[in-house]
């Protein structure tokens, strides 16, 4: 049931983007506008990169219900980082409509286990703190707090909008 994104999926991978658009637009509509990560044409050329696999969760129809966007990172001769092997999860969504079936967790696994096989030394995501039902999903996955991102709204004005 879990297999990578094909050219195929593309119109149901852009349906599912947009439901992840809009819980970001409703938690932070002064950052998040409404649309999509990525447009048709984006997806087509993640889907031929290496380095940026899609996983999908997929029904017995082959009906796509969930996937994870990952990104296989590594920072060479950085002044700073270790050259460490990384697989950073970029997007992981599962349609409304299905949640509560443990299709999250499989995609989550799924990544976990890419991770090994890449060879990598950990497994990274960035989870925003308007998302507390992600929040939840991560920590019970056992995932902890790497770094953490912190502002300021300098106009409140702009937060209310």
């Amino acid at each position: 049931m879990i297999r990578r994104a094909e050219k195929k999926d593309i119109p149901r991978l852009g349906e599912l983007l947009s439901q992840v658009d809009l819980v970001h637009h409703k938690g932070r509509p002064d950052i998040f506008k409404i649309g999509r990560k990525y447009s048709d044409e984006e997806l087509w050329e993640l889907l031929g990169d290496q380095t940026r696999p899609i996983l999908v969760y997929a029904d017995e129809n082959d009906r796509v219900e969930g996937y994870c966007f990952c990104i296989l990172q590594q920072h060479i001769d950085n002044s700073v980082l270790t050259d460490i092997k990384t697989l950073y999860i970029d997007d992981l969504c599962v349609d409304e409509c299905q949640r509560g079936k443990h299709i999250g967790k499989k995609l989550y696994l799924a990544a976990v286990e890419l991770a090994k096989e890449s060879g990598c030394y950990n497994l990274t995501l960035n989870v925003w703190s308007c998302n507390p039902d992600a929040m939840g999903f991560y920590l019970a996955q056992g995932l902890v707090a790497q770094k953490v991102g912190m502002e300021l709204i300098l106009n409140q004005e702009e937060l209310r909008r």
